[in-house]
């Protein structure tokens, strides 16, 4: 089980991608961050007294991985606190980060032919695991992207590092305006009876998807969801 440790960080670059999409690159004032692929943190914008009650916070997935200094998340605005992070985060403000929470990639899976399905930014779990060395372990990966349009995919740079790291990565992005939704029948033809399926996404969108996989004869077992939230 991880160890759950508090860091004092601050923020080091804001990128706004389009309107109410942000990523977040946090460094850690004191202690290097200590997490693996998969895994999620709490972030508070809050002041933090470490001898007090942890303030209110956020849950967000940690997209960048172990080799990297800084930590980076993406997020959309849709609440009262991702609201109030537009509103009060700039680069240099302090913030605290709890983390590491979760065990995406170290459950016991089918490393051949695996099937990681994302929604929007559901992509960022995927990434951590993605650009880590560890991912040339996967045999044939293959990654469902779906997107509501081009402009919201701004994964490419991460995406070509992956590929880079493991050569036999398959990737299928999904534009909703120009193609619909991911395609079930389209996932089970390039799976096996054995691989393991990741999801990650909007919670509908996780147990819809789920759900159908699991109708169409997927042993739980071998499906996986970053549904933290």
């Amino acid at each position: 089980m991880a160890i759950i440790k508090r860091y004092a960080a601050i923020v080091t670059d804001i990128k706004q991608h389009v309107d109410g999409v942000y990523t977040l690159e946090i460094g850690s004032i004191e202690k290097p961050f200590k997490y693996e692929p998969g895994q999620f943190l709490h972030l508070t914008i809050d002041d933090y007294d470490p001898s007090g009650q942890w303030p209110e916070s956020r849950c967000f997935s940690i997209q960048s991985n172990q080799s990297e200094k800084n930590l980076r998340i993406t997020y959309s605005v849709k609440g009262k606190y991702t609201q109030k992070m537009q509103k009060l985060l700039t680069i240099g403000s302090g913030v605290w980060v709890k983390m590491p929470y979760g065990d995406l990639f170290t459950r016991e899976h089918n490393k051949e032919n695996t099937v990681f399905v994302a929604g929007g930014t559901g992509l960022t779990p995927f990434l951590s695991l993605f650009n880590d060395s560890s991912f040339s372990n996967y045999k044939n990966p293959v990654l469902f992207a779906g997107f509501k349009d081009r402009t919201m995919n701004f994964y490419h740079q991460e995406i070509g590092r992956a590929k880079e790291i493991n050569h036999s990565f398959i990737t299928k992005f999904v534009y909703e305006v120009e193609n619909g939704l991911i395609n079930l029948s389209d996932v089970l033809n390039i799976a096996d009876p054995e691989s393991t399926y990741f999801i990650s996404g909007p919670p509908p969108m996780i147990k819809s998807f789920k759900e159908s996989l699991k109708n169409s004869g997927i042993p739980l077992l071998q499906i996986q969801t970053d549904d933290w939230s």
